[in-house]
């Protein structure tokens, strides 16, 4: 499984233009694609939603032309699509699959509609029971309710008021209402129970609208579309922002500091989600707003709790959930039942991941209560997103807490490619110093020191891998039994406290020194299954206010975005002869020439390993000790950290 390992997070300030909005880049598809004439669409967002819909429109014969930086030309067909039959696969975008269903539904034509797994357990039965009222045939492939669907030719006629459900979810009803102009006569729908995310029904009226279709509405129960209605082209169609996606930023800003704006979606949007910002207002956020932007900044008194009725912002609301694990108090989200049909149970699947970090959850059928704890927790196994790009963007606030790894990150694809590069943009990380270089060239010492003067963590990778070797030893487990030792490493119970090393809570300082113990952690560091099931372990170290690690790859695998690599060395001889004082000293009994023996094939060994070798990266400082005393050495990092970090 791929993951990312995001580091303790110490403040957030900066801009980011936000990717076209999803919701919106869907549906100006689909009607520039019924519409008649040709629809230039802007800034579209590029994801793996619209990527289906893109896919199916050409599939059915829709002239699609991409013409670079976003832009697309839409050939529009006039209601009628040149494909008569067709198989669509639409993955996991509900926003193709229900309005794709209504419109080739009341089309006409014999076409299969399929999707991925969890496409096909997200409910469709009342956007089907819609169609079937007006005479459509529509056939369930597999589950009663559910996709794939097979659509079939049928002799459409509407009598009376089509009723749907609104309670589900909204694309339901999305989905009629920019399928009945296809009709060309007068036909109502009214909503059966309350109609959840109202604001997704605004972004549809609104982009009818612009394709010249107005729906008539009587409050949020009967929506009625006329005879004569046809979509005609607006000619250019800029796609606004998602303000769904500036949830996290502006989050970022409430929770890093700030100042943190997004661009692209503001005051004048027609998305619901814009009143996000609101929400973050309530818990003390000092929000800025213009026509396209937002800006949030950290309350002085910190964040606090809130009980919020989250209808009017269904996706955004599930940044509240890990916002929650910064404020004080208790924070309850209400009426979010639609969570648990998007493309995860959202609501289940957010309970599970925030008690991970250690916080306390309660969850009910369409609530989520959150109550923070002092110090979260740092899940070894990673933050799971279920497949669901939100569950990886709302996880990513909690590094603000601790160091934290999400798995399966690229399941951002789905609306936004390059979240975590923007993300890292406009954050900044507790800084790392890594230290690398061979046995004995003095690197443990003079990154101690150095951690010491900088008030930084300190981090003695070397003894994460003596301590695998101890315990492994005291395990029975063989050295090169590399599955042994690798499971050895993943439940390692180890505690730095001061300059005392516990191994099961008991001290193992001088246990682990041993020339045994140094051959057996060269040994097992050789293994590329133990070394995976350490990298997580070591980086949990990056926390505030930093963090000087030394190893053989701390620069080079471990921390590749530390702010200041040094490769420290000195000659074998030299490296030798500190070896033998230094056991000598500790009451041992030692040889040099043994130890310079021992010491040339370890480096031998080391550098030729086939993961993480070691050796001096293209932007580590080179720092010869050879003739150095531990002072200078110091001092020389020191330097060269004062200038990094400028």
């Amino acid at each position: 499984m791929e993951f990312l390992d995001l580091p303790q997070l110490l403040s957030a300030a900066g801009t980011v233009r936000l990717p076209g909005s999803k919701s919106i880049s869907n549906r100006v598809l689909l009607l520039a694609a019924l519409a008649d004439g040709e629809t230039e669409v802007r800034d579209l967002l590029a994801s793996d939603d619209t990527s289906r819909m893109l896919e199916a429109l050409q599939a059915l014969g829709v002239g699609v032309t991409a013409l670079g930086q976003e832009a697309w030309l839409i050939k529009g067909c006039g209601g009628k699509f040149p494909v008569r039959q067709a198989e669509l696969f639409l993955g996991n975008a509900g926003t193709a699959f229900r309005p794709l269903t209504a419109a080739l539904a009341l089309a006409g034509g014999d076409y299969v509609l399929k999707g991925v797994a969890r496409m096909h357990e997200r409910p469709i039965g009342d956007l089907v029971d819609g169609l079937r009222q007006l005479g459509a045939d529509v056939t369930y492939l597999g589950n009663e309710g559910y996709p794939p669907l097979h659509l079939k030719p049928a002799s459409i006629r509407p009598e009376g008021a089509v009723k749907v459900r609104g309670d589900v979810s909204s694309q339901f009803l999305t989905g009629l209402l920019m399928a009945l102009p296809l009709l060309g006569e007068t036909v109502a729908v009214d909503v059966v129970g309350e109609l959840i995310s109202k604001p997704y029904i605004e972004i549809t009226l609104a982009t009818m609208a612009r394709f010249g279709v107005v729906v008539e509405r009587e409050g949020w129960q009967r929506f009625t579309v006329r005879a004569g209605s046809r979509y005609v082209s607006p000619g250019t169609v800029y796609v606004e922002g998602d303000a769904s996606s500036a949830s996290y930023f502006l989050a970022l800003g409430a929770i890093g500091g700030g100042p943190l704006r997004v661009e692209g979606v503001g005051r004048d949007s027609i998305q619901g989600d814009v009143k996000f910002a609101e929400a973050l207002a309530a818990m003390g956020a000092e929000i800025e707003m213009g026509p396209n932007w937002m800006e949030a900044r950290a309350p002085q008194g910190g964040l606090l709790a809130v009980d919020l009725d989250c209808n009017h912002i269904p996706d955004a609301a599930m940044t509240l959930a890990t916002t929650a694990l910064f404020a004080k108090g208790v924070t309850t989200l209400r009426n979010i039942a639609s969570w648990r049909v998007k493309e995860t149970d959202r609501i289940a699947a957010m309970a599970a991941e925030l008690r991970k970090l250690g916080a306390e959850v309660e969850e009910g059928e369409d609530y989520l209560r959150v109550t923070p704890v002092t110090r979260l927790a740092s899940p070894p196994e990673g933050i799971d997103t279920y497949d669901d790009h939100r569950m990886a963007m709302c996880f990513s606030l909690a590094a603000f807490a601790t160091p934290l790894r999400i798995n399966d990150p690229k399941c951002v694809a789905k609306t936004f490619p390059d979240y975590f590069e923007r993300f890292a943009s406009v954050t900044r990380a507790a800084p790392v110093i890594a230290i690398d270089g061979p046995s004995a060239s003095g690197k443990g010492s003079v990154a101690a020191r150095v951690a010491t003067e900088l008030g930084f963590s300190y981090l003695d990778s070397g003894a994460l891998y003596r301590l695998t070797a101890l315990a492994a030893r005291r395990a029975e487990v063989d050295w090169a039994d590399e599955a042994g030792v690798a499971a050895i490493a993943a439940e390692l119970d180890v505690e730095f406290i001061g300059e005392d090393i516990l191994l099961g809570g008991i001290a193992v300082g001088d246990a682990i020194r041993t020339e045994e113990m140094s051959a057996g952690a060269s040994k097992v560091a050789a293994l590329p299954t133990v070394r995976e099931a350490l990298l997580f372990r070591q980086r949990v170290f990056n926390a505030a206010p930093g963090l000087v690690g030394d190893g053989r790859d701390m620069g080079s695998v471990v921390f590749p975005q530390a702010v200041l690599k040094v490769f420290l060395t000195a000659s074998a001889e030299v490296r030798a002869d500190r070896r033998y004082k230094q056991l000598i000293n500790k009451g041992f009994s030692a040889n040099l020439p043994d130890l310079l023996a021992d010491l040339r094939q370890r480096d031998e060994r080391d550098s030729q390993r086939s993961v993480a070798p070691l050796r001096q990266e293209a932007d580590a400082r080179l720092l010869d000790t050879s003739a150095l005393t531990i002072e200078e050495a110091v001092r020389q990092v020191l330097d060269w950290t004062a200038e990094a970090m400028k």
